[in-house]
């Protein structure tokens, strides 16, 4: 598979707006584009992690899952047709990068292909159940990284 971003190459710096508020962005999720699934793509999920969180175990930016297998694209700032967990900020759907001041944190976009339409996973499950979920229906993914820093 193929993951890619108009307004968030690989390896780029991601632009203020597609940050969390609190960091003075518009917190306005990134396109996304995707190609060369496998057969048997029922459905697929997006995620956006920032492993270098200083919190032990990273950060949950945005967890989307049961889009439909004929969508291969989402726009940017627009709600995916899609069931959305509780990120780390402690709301559903996308959350921009926000790191504590100091060196660029790594952003990692991915789109997983998965064996099933909808997620067998309650939608008042943790996201940590629906992640643990998607990676037991996943049948391939595409990822890419950007980075981005807040002064101080």
């Amino acid at each position: 598979m193929e993951l890619s971003s108009a307004a968030i190459p690989a390896g780029s710096t991601i632009e203020l707006a597609y940050a969390e508020p609190s960091c003075g962005g518009r917190n306005v999720s990134p396109d996304l584009r995707w190609s060369d699934a496998p057969e048997g793509a029922a459905s697929y999920a997006v995620t956006c992690f920032d492993p270098d969180a200083p919190t032990g175990s990273g950060w949950w930016h945005w967890i989307a899952v049961d889009i439909p297998a004929a969508v291969t694209a989402l726009d940017a700032g627009v709600q995916p047709p899609a069931r959305e967990w509780v990120n780390d900020y402690g709301y559903s759907g996308y959350g921009g990068p926000c790191p504590p001041p100091g060196p660029a944190h790594r952003y990692v976009f991915t789109v997983h292909a998965v064996d099933v339409e909808h997620l067998p996973v309650p939608d008042d499950a943790t996201s940590a159940a629906c992640r643990f979920t998607l990676l037991a229906h996943a049948i391939d993914s595409a990822s890419f990284t950007a980075t981005f820093a807040v002064e101080g």
